[in-house]
């Protein structure tokens, strides 16, 4: 039920001050005169409805920055099939309800203009609501969601088409001649717009280099030509939210331009004017209108009109393209969606006398009731994010069949991570790896709660990336090259992808991606970067929460990277590489993990592995303190030890790149001196929970407990290299292993609070 609720937060808001403006409008408190005049006097409505359309053309133009022409130029037949599906016989539905209510409760109304209305208004599908709800479901990058959003694309283009037929239709002029002359002009001036604006802002897009703000004059002379372009198709009948849209359209998606208009536009606009339009929109309408058998038997009909055509248009036609039922079922539901845009249309059919106040509230009504049903129902029939997970045997590096195709899933938030990311795959090449390595890179991306963040997000690339991304430090085109640029040089298949969600559920998408992978080892980033001064910084806390709970139910190892540079700013070529790796033995599954990945390295030409095993001395073993992860297995871990360390010794034998060492120490202090003798190498190796006599006396400090003791003493100023900490798979995470994770909070609270 949680997530449900988290679903309603995009259409919730608006639902929420449509729901405050019809309570307070005649619908319930307006009902008293002296109140509504009181509180809303005719001169403050009038400012009201001004500032509220200021916001809405705006607010078109974001829209419009959404949509991206040659996305639409690629849909597939499938989508566009469902597309068309969902428009024609909502549509065809919409004229037959429109009879029905013209002749009971619309009589008098201009014929067509209000059969096109009406048709418009069921065949519309919400863009930015089905965007929201897709990626809290988890389905906005699966076939079904990708599907559902170029489909929708289509259908939000459509019907913004029909919607200014309809306003030519409803125009002040009883010829036809009036509405033809309007209809031709608007399709001038969107020619005109197209031969003379992509121009303009691709030299504006030009001057604005990727990571500096964009100048200001660019910002304000767009947005005044905002307000030029509605006031043009104001003028010429069909309305000013028509040239923001075609505008907004047209602005080139590539680089910071677009994202800096977003930035300047976003927040007033959902934080103060669409509130406002919303509150408008809830005071026009009157539920006290619907009185009658007569009249909710009506708003039953639209209902059952509006979700029958949408539903089963879309599903027939999925059935004929061999969707799957069950998919076809959800993607007609998720197209039922309504939204803003569907308020737009009744709003301007109201100020066109096109829709009386009865017909309008019981089209709001429609809205809000298709909208409120898509979540809970998607949800009971179509759950991909849910189900079990499959079953695979290689679930860690360790492995008896070393040469067989090892899979990676390695996690990124923005380009800082992208330069050690891509050296670390290269080192991970192995030569003994016959069917080669493939790695899996994935952009973490965070479902905002801001409404235009939805609007950037949901749009993902054909290769597995967001076309644009607000974030300045964030290019999707610089890492599209780093990683095309890797796998050209190195021959290893890397395959982009993309995780949205929200930071408390993004670790379920990275679980169930490297389920369905089938990856051997889960590599994600550390929540801190270094400073200049060498120190780390925490770059977002919540990147910790990801981190804890990726460790505490994937489905395979996971490691931790720590990045101080790898190789430098850049991919280093396999030619080049030259680096040395640091592997500390403890004992114990996860430092058996770290030192078979340095295993796989060190078969790269260009590394070398140093391997350490710490042992203690035997006259004071009964003076030092024991750390394991479960107490009922100490002997069979110490075997299994032994028995791994007896093989990787006649290893060591045939690899001349490969230097074993045992160091025997007395206490926790002089294993740190021997760690701090290591401090030139590229690159430590550790295991995120070792065991042994030494490991309880190194656990001195909790800062990050999801690294362990060793990790956390590597982390420290006194050291500058890299560190990557492994976890081992295990079925269930027992002993210290789970018990750290759990007392993360703790920890973190305590530093707080300091």
């Amino acid at each position: 039920m949680t997530g449900y609720f988290r679903i309603l937060r995009e259409f919730g808001f608006m639902k929420l001050y449509l729901q405050g403006g019809i309570l307070l409008g005649p619908s319930a408190l307006g009902r008293n005169p002296k109140y509504l005049h009181a509180i809303f006097p005719h001169q403050s409505l009038t400012v009201l409805d001004t500032i509220a359309n200021l916001g809405l053309l705006f607010f078109l133009f974001l829209v419009g920055l959404e949509l991206d022409p040659r996305a639409l130029r690629r849909t597939g037949r499938k989508a566009l099939s469902i597309a068309l599906a969902g428009i024609t016989l909502p549509f065809a539905l919409g004229i037959g309800t429109s009879f029905v209510l013209r002749a009971t409760i619309s009589k008098g109304v201009s014929h067509g203009p209000f059969l096109v209305f009406m048709g418009v208004a069921l065949s519309i599908t919400a863009f930015p609501v089905l965007a929201r709800i897709l990626a809290e479901l988890k389905l906005l990058t699966t076939d079904v969601g990708r599907m559902a959003m170029s489909a929708a694309a289509v259908n939000d283009v459509a019907a913004w088409v029909l919607l200014a037929l309809a306003i030519a239709l409803s125009g002040t002029g009883h010829s036809p001649l009036v509405s033809l002359w309007v209809f031709f002009c608007g399709s001038g001036f969107v020619v005109l717009c197209i031969f003379l604006a992509p121009p303009i802002f691709k030299w504006m897009a030009q001057r604005c280099s990727q990571g500096e703000p964009v100048d200001e004059i660019y910002i304000c002379a767009t947005l005044a030509a905002v307000l030029a372009a509605g006031l043009v198709t104001d003028i010429i009948g069909i309305h000013a939210l028509f040239g923001a849209f075609v505008l907004g359209v047209l602005v080139p998606k590539e680089g910071p331009f677009a994202g800096a208009l977003v930035e300047k536009v976003e927040d007033l606009v959902s934080g103060l004017f669409l509130p406002l339009y919303f509150v408008s929109s809830g005071l026009k309408t009157n539920v006290a209108t619907i009185q009658g058998v007569q009249s909710w038997g009506l708003l039953v009909l639209v209902i059952f009109t509006a979700c029958f055509g949408k539903i089963v248009g879309t599903v027939v036609v999925s059935r004929f393209c061999k969707i799957p039922f069950k998919e076809a079922l959800t993607l007609g539901f998720l197209m039922n969606t309504k939204g803003l845009v569907e308020l737009i249309v009744l709003n301007i059919g109201k100020d066109r006398g096109v829709l009386n106040d009865q017909t309008f509230a019981i089209m709001v009504l429609m809205a809000l009731f298709t909208t409120f049903i898509t979540t809970p129902i998607v949800l009971t029939i179509y759950k991909p994010a849910r189900v079990a997970r499959s079953e695979y045997k290689h679930r860690t590096i360790q492995r008896k069949e070393s040469y067989t195709q090892l899979r990676l899933l390695t996690c990124f938030h923005s380009t800082r991570n992208i330069p050690t990311l891509i050296n670390l795959m290269e080192a991970s090449r192995g030569t003994g790896i016959r069917e080669g390595l493939r790695v899996y890179a994935m952009h973490l991306l965070e479902l905002s709660e801001r409404s235009s963040a939805i609007l950037m997000v949901h749009k993902v690339r054909k290769n597995g990336m967001p076309f644009w991304n607000r974030g300045h430090d964030s290019d999707p085109n610089q890492i599209v090259v780093a990683f095309e640029a890797f796998q050209h040089l190195s021959q290893v298949s890397v395959r982009p992808t993309t995780a949205i969600s929200s930071m408390s559920s993004m670790h379920e998408d990275i679980c169930n991606s490297a389920a369905r992978k089938k990856v051997a080892m889960i590599v994600l980033p550390f929540h801190k970067h270094q400073r200049v001064d060498g120190r780390l910084e925490t770059t977002r806390a919540e990147l910790r929460h990801v981190n804890r709970r990726v460790l505490e139910h994937a489905p395979c190892s996971v490691a931790i990277l720590v990045d101080r540079g790898l190789g430098g700013t850049c991919h280093v070529a396999a030619s080049n590489v030259d680096y040395t790796i640091t592997t500390f033995f403890f004992g114990g599954p996860d430092d058996r993990e770290a030192l078979s990945y340095g295993a796989l390295m060190a078969e790269h030409p260009g590394i070398s592995l140093n391997v350490v095993r710490f042992t203690v001395d035997p006259k004071i073993v009964g003076d030092t303190i024991q750390l394991d992860m479960d107490d009922q297995h100490i002997p069979d871990a110490r075997s299994n030890d032994e028995v791994f360390l007896a093989e990787f010794k006649q290893k060591v034998f045939k690899d001349g790149s490969i230097r074993f060492k045992e160091t025997m120490v007395s206490d926790a202090a002089e294993a740190v001196d021997v760690i701090h003798t290591y401090n030139r190498s590229n690159l430590f190796l550790v295991g995120r929970t070792p065991e042994g006599q030494l490991v309880g006396a190194l656990n001195t400090t909790k800062e990050c407990p999801e690294l362990g003791p060793v990790g956390n003493l590597l982390i420290s100023p006194e050291f500058s290299t890299s560190v990557l900490v492994v976890q081992q798979y295990r079925i269930q995470l027992t002993g210290d292993s789970l018990n750290s994770l759990k007392a993360e909070d703790t920890a973190e609270a305590e530093s707080d609070s300091q």
